[in-house]
Formats: C-alpha cells, structure tokens, sequence
C-alpha cells in the first residue's frame, strides 16, 4: 500500500489562506485523499498511523 505526504498546492487553496500563509498537508492512501493537516508533523504522524494499522491487518 502506498501512502505519500504531500503540501497543499497553492492553486488548490482559496486565495484567503495563502494570504494568511497557511500551509496544508495532504496524506493519500493509494492515490485516494485520506487526511488534511495543518502540521507537517501530524500528517506524518497519521501515515504512520495508517501503515501500522495495515502492517498489523497483514499480520493477521
């Protein structure tokens, strides 16, 4: 399973948040979007996640 962590293209945000500069982060889960994330860190955090719960579903 493929699960990338990518930042929010500026062309796909309303123009208000990139005033504010605001940064996105988008996890995708087999090329499906699965979570978006303020912080860098909590979307890696949540691939994390997400490929435990797939190591553990393997596993079983």
């Amino acid at each position: 399973m493929t699960i990338t962590v990518t930042e929010r293209d500026d062309s796909r945000m309303f123009h208000q948040l990139v005033a504010h500069g605001v940064h996105l982060w988008d996890v995708h889960q087999e090329n499906i979007l699965v979570g978006i994330f303020h912080r860098e860190s909590d979307a890696h955090n949540y691939k994390a996640e997400l490929e435990k719960l797939e190591a553990q579903k393997l596993k079983a």
